[in-house]
């Protein structure tokens, strides 16, 4: 327990856990259902040097045994390793944070999510209304556990009241801080660009380590945004869930470009990920709904141009991997094959 540590050794402490992971720099975010223990594996073979688990609910996961073994599995290859819960009673939270604490590198704390269901159960963005909670959830974590407290928060509308709300997270015991560079009611990421000046005001108003989300389409933007912020970290979630390879550099279609010869067929596709995908399931088995978000996920350009197959999809009220796949198998009947591209190296002339 840490509850001895206070000031400059808990900064201290922040930065030697940080350094001791290897300081990752492309991170699976946390997504509702999407980034569970497969997913994350594909990500980790493509590029992927951490990752956090889909939210899990506190007062559920301390309470339900069957929730806890179908939301939350893990293995040896899945570190560094964040855990998020959302919550809005510390004594919960901190039971919850007790069962995973062996199998992690840092609980996580919801204070980002702007969706209805947060609204309705008082957690995630929704904290930022009672700042008094927040903080208090974050003391009990970080006085009562031996793995470290990080927090992922969304902006304030005022950069002010952001930096204070990252500097009073900081005080009460959070050793590594992610900020999406949006606020609560900007939830339209195709809309509202994230603000990168806002993660570098942060950045440079904080002592611990920062991460940075938002706009990450390609790993050049990733490698852009560490310039811009001078965060220690990106993550990426949306872009991920349709091109789980962004971090090891391949493109999606959509992403590349009419006309640009920088870019080369870079011999995968969305298909062979949804595969490998699979073969991870199988291996280690994750609740359906879960596998069909990402078949429909992976799988979206062909499925538009093959609605027929979609349809199929969408009819089969219980699936089975043979069903899905043969859904592979039928788009290579078909001819169907959507290549990921990456930049084409340079040549230097002699």
């Amino acid at each position: 327990p840490n509850g001895y540590i206070s000031g400059e050794a808990r900064i201290e402490r922040a930065w030697a856990h940080w350094n001791k992971l290897g300081r990752p720099k492309f991170i699976v975010a946390p997504m509702v259902d999407n980034s569970e223990l497969p997913f994350r594996l594909l990500c980790r073979k493509y590029g992927a040097q951490a990752a956090y688990t889909p939210m899990l609910h506190s007062r559920i996961f301390s309470e339900n045994e069957k929730y806890r073994s179908q939301e939350f599995t893990t293995c040896q290859e899945d570190r560094p390793l964040f855990v998020q819960f959302c919550a809005n009673d510390p004594n919960v939270l901190l039971n919850a944070a007790r069962i995973v604490e062996p199998h992690c590198d840092y609980v996580d704390i919801n204070l980002g999510c702007p969706q209805r269901i947060a609204r309705r159960g008082n957690y995630g963005a929704f904290l930022m209304d009672n700042l008094p909670l927040v903080k208090s959830l974050v003391e009990k974590l970080s006085e009562n556990l031996t793995v470290p407290v990080s927090c992922k928060i969304r902006m304030f509308p005022n950069l002010q009241d952001t930096i204070k709300y990252a500097k009073m997270l900081e005080e009460a015991g959070c050793s590594i801080l992610a900020v999406h560079g949006r606020t609560r009611d900007e939830k339209d990421s195709k809309k509202f660009r994230a603000n990168w000046e806002v993660i570098k005001a942060v950045r440079e108003a904080v002592r611990i380590p920062v991460l940075a989300n938002g706009n990450i389409r390609y790993i050049e933007d990733a490698e852009e945004c560490l310039e811009v912020t001078g965060a220690e970290g990106v993550l990426s979630a949306e872009t991920l869930l349709e091109n789980p390879a962004l971090f090891a550099g391949y493109r999606t279609c959509e992403w590349v470009p009419d006309g640009d010869g920088g870019f080369e067929d870079g011999k995968l596709d969305q298909g062979e990920l949804l595969v490998e995908y699979l073969k991870l399931c199988e291996k280690y088995p994750v609740p359906w709904r879960m596998v069909r978000s990402h078949v429909h996920k992976l799988m979206g350009d062909w499925f538009r141009i093959h609605t027929t197959v979609r349809d199929d999809l969408n009819s089969q009220t219980k699936l089975t991997f043979e069903f899905l796949y043969g859904i592979f198998d039928r788009f290579r009947e078909l001819g169907v094959r959507i290549p990921l591209s990456v930049k084409k190296k340079k040549v230097s002339s002699i």
